[in-house]
């Protein structure tokens, strides 16, 4: 799990959030009260053009504005399935927020016992994760201020829940990701070790091969040394007259001379 992308889901919940706050608060809004809505847009219109000529794209905003205010009104019945929306949305922010911070709480204990080995350095590492922490809690805080104190009263409720909620699943979950990168940590040295052990026996096959090499190549030097010193014994890998040439080449080396 990259914390990073963690993150990212979060800060992408946050803003689904955001918005799914504002169309509840605006449909809330318009519902009920369309008719004094619809008369003080009349009212701001013919102020700003009385006794001028109105140009077409000024009218057709007028118009547009006002359509959509009515439908805002139909929409009024539909405020559940944006209020299931956002608490589904909150649920995925407070999860990935959870999941960041067990995250962040092993790899600062590990730093005091396992020697680091990513690409970044500790600090920008150390670094990133102060700046995703404060970045995250500024998140929670701004729902809080947005959902509990700006928003109708039953969105704060639903994220007082949630909250609530998450905070149990948030340490259930401290433990399976502490547990998960520890069965994790144990995988990776178990694969480096074969890895390693994998290198050793290529590089002892490979000395073991270069050196049978080494010895047939000096016993052909050796060879070749003797025939050219001494050629009356023969170009055979047996010099002629030992105990063995008859045999020898009578056999493989029956050319030998």
């Amino acid at each position: 799990m990259d914390p990073i992308t963690l993150f990212a889901l979060a800060n992408g919940a946050v803003a689904a959030v955001k918005q799914g706050c504002a169309l509840y608060k605006e449909i809330k809004g318009a519902a009920g009260e369309v008719g004094e809505i619809l008369k003080d847009l009349d009212d701001q219109f013919h102020k700003r053009w009385d006794g001028k000529a109105v140009p077409a794209e000024a009218k057709n905003q007028y118009i547009k504005e006002k359509n959509r205010v009515i439908e805002l009104n139909k929409k009024g019945g539909e405020t559940s399935n944006i209020y299931q929306e956002i608490g589904n949305f909150l649920g995925t922010y407070y999860d990935n927020y959870y999941k960041c911070l067990a995250i962040f709480e092993e790899e600062e204990r590990r730093a005091h016992t396992e020697v680091y080995q990513g690409e970044d350095s500790i600090g920008k590492r150390a670094l990133q994760r102060v700046l995703m922490k404060k970045q995250l809690m500024q998140m929670s805080a701004e729902l809080r201020e947005l959902m509990v104190y700006q928003c109708p009263p039953e969105l704060g409720s639903l994220y007082t829940e949630v909250e609530d909620m998450m905070k149990e699943m948030g340490k259930e979950q401290a433990v399976l990701i502490r547990e998960h990168m520890e069965r994790e940590a144990r995988d990776r040295a178990r694969r480096q070790r074969r890895r390693k052990e994998m290198n050793e026996q290529a590089l002892l096959g490979a000395s073991i091969f270069i050196g049978i090499m080494l010895v047939f190549y000096m016993f052909a030097v050796i060879i070749q040394d003797r025939i050219e010193r001494y050629p009356e014994h023969g170009n055979c890998i047996v010099p002629r007259g030992s105990y063995i040439y008859e045999k020898w080449t009578g056999t493989i080396w029956s050319e030998c001379k």
